[in-house]
């Protein structure tokens, strides 16, 4: 279902970003061999002969790769580390895999002194000569921040996905006003709005129109 959605968007030479759903091997197979882009995939149980081939690679790791510190902020310290490897390359059950990788979160909130530590597993289609270990933390964190920021907010301050506005044009529209209201109340959002009326008021006139 999801690739569709790309066919109409010009994604060669991108790299598309997927969490745990879309790490499929029919979906790998479309993005590099047909829309020849690369893939950045989160590995969990739902492919659990590959996620166990990873964490097993990586159960004897030794220093990271690479090592980011985040500016102490919202009350807590954080540091992520990435593990990555090619030798699983050619005995990994997916296609088209360039590196394969682990990333560990370490969170210490400051005012309770709690440690928390999250580990995560993933796959690339792009290698080690086209993307170093800090690219693909970059990468994987991009990924998460459009969930955080947005999919996130939605689903748990508007309780998206137990809304009951299910007919006709009502889910898509009331989706549209949600992510509005993200825009505004987010800093420079509605300056940005405004950027995007005053160009389109340029391009077609004065007036705009939306359908229902």
């Amino acid at each position: 279902m999801a690739a569709p959605l790309l066919d109409a968007i010009d994604i060669e030479g991108k790299v598309i970003s997927g969490d745990a759903l879309l790490t499929q091997r029919e979906f790998a197979e479309y993005l590099v061999e047909e829309r020849h882009a690369h893939y950045h995939f989160t590995v969990k149980k739902n492919q659990l002969t590959l996620l166990q081939d990873i964490s097993l690679h990586f159960e004897d790791r030794k220093e990271p790769d690479f090592v980011q510190y985040d500016t102490p902020d919202h009350g807590r310290i954080e540091t992520r580390k990435i593990w990555t490897t090619t030798e699983l390359n050619d005995y990994l059950n997916f296609p088209h895999v360039g590196q394969a990788f682990m990333i560990q979160r370490e969170v210490t909130y400051k005012k309770t002194g709690e440690y928390t530590c999250e580990i995560a597993y993933g796959i690339t289609s792009r290698t080690s000569e086209e993307a170093k270990p800090e690219h693909v933390l970059a990468t994987n964190r991009g990924h998460w921040a459009i969930e955080n920021e947005c999919h996130y907010i939605v689903d748990w301050n508007y309780d998206e996905d137990r809304s009951r506005i299910r007919t006709g044009n009502g889910p898509e529209n009331v989706t549209r006003l949600r992510r509005l209201q993200l825009v505004l109340s987010k800093p420079k959002g509605f300056a940005v709005l405004l950027r995007k009326c005053d160009s389109s008021r340029k391009m077609y006139g004065p007036s705009l129109t939306t359908s229902e």
